[in-house]
């Protein structure tokens, strides 16, 4: 009662015109100017939608954060105030604290990672590996997880117990660093597209051949290597292939080099609205807003048919949740005839069920066919296309969903 009793004498303090000027802002008791952040003790604390446990889920916080204060309000299922931390996000004040201490979040916002990765990831060599969760009994005690090979862990740092280098995972384990080997993801880039013209193509095989005319000769002295961009100027299609000219007397076919082809906007797109086209023939991905297509890059689909379950689903669909990272596993389907696991996958865009695009590191696939139905991305694309679509991820924020003030984009699979 004492903490309540002081909370109250703050809330004399007014904010009223900062508030007011927020759309979102429901009104209630108004925030003292003395408290400026709410700071989250637990992991993925939840966020709702309205005061309320049982409300729509928001989102949810990452431990650590200092998140933004910016009204109070009574509720049921909170003993002190129910607290809005962003736009209609809302926690229990039993769950966190108050900080008079500026608003911050506990890592590097997603934004500044030029290598787009949010962790640095490990492969579990071909012995397997050991996890301990406390670094100076490792190896001394029984350990206390398994890691099978070939299964991927995401490493928050590196400490050494004795000469030995440990890595540090999200889940708490710490892991000999000698049974594990780094991941290398490619750092491949899709294209800005500032023209509104769609006249990019990448070699997704491992060369791209060069010919004299569409179906011509094969040049002998020229060839364009995997992951080059190139410019495309002009397209024919002879014999089911499409033909791209890169210059004059030089020309290159789809069996090497993919490119982005136009697409209508879909008929629930409003004005102006940003929307995704993946289009699973080409293994291309196009972001537009309204009719021009603002980006565009390759990516690699599920590789089932119909409505196999490593299928990418087809229609039009919308994000139902960001997530700054997801675990990813076959481990519960009896009949896999492979299993893997990957920790804290990045950039994470679910938009049918447990269907989404995401950040991949550990193949370099893409302009293939490959997945088990997501829509893989480099981890510099994925990462783009997070900042860019809806629904916004503030900074503390581990996940978001939509809200009335923020959709979720649109995304079209044909």
């Amino acid at each position: 009662m004492r903490r309540v009793a002081l909370l109250l004498t703050a809330f004399a303090w007014l904010r009223p015109a900062f508030a007011q000027s927020l759309p979102w802002i429901e009104g209630g008791v108004p925030v003292p100017t003395r408290i400026a952040s709410v700071e989250i003790p637990e992991k993925d604390e939840p966020l709702y939608l309205r005061p309320n446990p049982r409300a729509a889920r928001r989102g949810s916080a990452e431990m650590g954060a200092r998140l933004p204060l910016y009204a109070a309000k009574r509720g049921a299922g909170c003993r002190g105030y129910w607290l809005m931390v962003g736009p209609l996000a809302w926690v229990c004040q039993d769950r966190v604290r108050l900080s008079s201490d500026p608003a911050v979040a506990v890592r590097r916002t997603p934004l500044s990672m030029p290598e787009g990765l949010p962790y640095r990831y490990h492969f579990v060599g071909r012995n397997g590996a050991l996890g301990y969760r406390t670094l100076s009994m490792a190896e001394e005690v029984a350990p206390d997880a398994e890691l099978e090979p070939g299964f991927s862990i995401a490493v928050v740092h590196v400490a050494k117990r004795g000469g030995d280098p440990f890595a540090f995972t999200t889940k708490n384990l710490w892991v000999p660093l000698r049974d594990l080997g780094p991941a290398r993801a490619l750092p491949f880039q899709g294209a800005e597209i500032a023209d509104g013209k769609l006249n990019q193509a990448w070699v997704f095989a491992d060369r791209a051949e060069v010919f004299d005319k569409p179906g011509g000769t094969r040049s002998k002295s020229e060839v364009r290597p995997q992951w080059e961009r190139l410019e495309v100027l002009d397209t024919v299609e002879k014999k089911e292939r499409r033909w791209f000219r890169i210059g004059d007397g030089r020309w290159v076919s789809d069996r090497d080099v993919r490119a982005p082809t136009s697409a209508p906007i879909p008929g629930d797109a409003a004005a102006g609205e940003r929307w995704i086209d993946v289009d699973i023939a080409n293994q291309v991905l196009t972001a537009y807003e309204g009719e021009r297509p603002v980006f565009a890059t390759l990516v690699s689909t599920g590789k089932g048919k119909g409505k196999s379950i490593l299928a990418t689903p087809v229609g039009s669909h919308r994000i139902w949740v960001k997530l700054l990272s997801s675990d990813m596993d076959n481990l519960e389907n009896e009949e896999a005839s492979r299993y893997y696991a990957i920790q804290d996958v990045p950039w994470v865009m679910y938009f049918e069920k447990g269907y989404g695009l995401h950040g991949t590191f550990w193949h370099r696939s893409f302009g293939r066919i490959r997945s088990h139905g997501c829509v893989n991305l480099s981890p510099l694309d994925a990462q783009r296309l997070f900042n860019w679509t809806g629904p916004t991820l503030p900074a503390g924020w581990t996940a978001a969903l939509p809200s009335p003030y923020d959709r979720g984009t649109l995304i079209r699979v044909r």
